[in-house]
């Protein structure tokens, strides 16, 4: 019976630690999209329509659709800065330093994209996955994104409570500049 003991006590303590690690790696926060607005500056090349979609009762998602149809080079450009607000009113949003600094397309899709957007987004969409280095030019085609529910992967896991506005711009010579403006009203995470 102590050689049971010995052993139970142990095991014990190594699941709780690795209980207490995977918690405290978790993601603190919930959020609940309150608006996802998209630009384009020529729909003829590039035509992006996106919405906030009720997934169930308490549970909301993005669905879009980007139509792909110029190329891009070593001179489109994409950048994104981060704002945040305690109550969601427009003169209240303060920069944040969670911004994706103006670099090449290039460099975007083998660090933030692959990071970020394939890790929460590849699930439910039709979005390109790249091994090694992406080179351009990106594929032309309808690109679908289809009642997603973002789970945070890539992202800060802790966030304070409040309405922060993520603003993407890709632009170049000769290409249209478009984009989006995500609002979403962040919560602490109960459990």
């Amino acid at each position: 019976m102590a050689a049971s003991n010995f052993f139970a006590v142990p095991t014990r303590i190594g699941i709780l630690c690795l209980f207490l690690h995977l918690a405290g790696a978790a993601r603190k926060w919930e959020y609940e999209p309150v608006s996802f607005t998209t630009t384009s500056s020529d729909e003829s090349k590039l035509k992006f329509e996106a919405k906030v979609v009720r997934l169930g009762r308490s549970d909301y998602g993005i669905s879009a659709t980007l139509e792909w149809n110029y190329d891009t080079n070593e001179e489109t450009m994409v950048e994104g800065q981060a704002y945040r607000s305690n109550t969601g009113d427009e003169s209240d949003y303060k920069l944040l330093p969670w911004a994706i600094p103006k670099q090449t397309f290039s460099d975007y899709i083998n660090t933030y994209y692959k990071d970020v957007v394939i890790k929460n987004l590849g699930h439910c969409s039709n979005l390109p996955r790249f091994e090694g280095k992406f080179q351009s030019p990106w594929p032309r085609k309808t690109y679908k994104v289809d009642k997603c529910k973002i789970n945070g992967d890539g992202l800060p896991e802790i966030a304070p409570p409040g309405f922060y506005k993520i603003v993407l711009t890709k632009f170049g010579p000769g290409q249209p500049t478009w984009g989006f403006t995500a609002v979403m009203k962040v919560t602490n995470k109960m459990f």
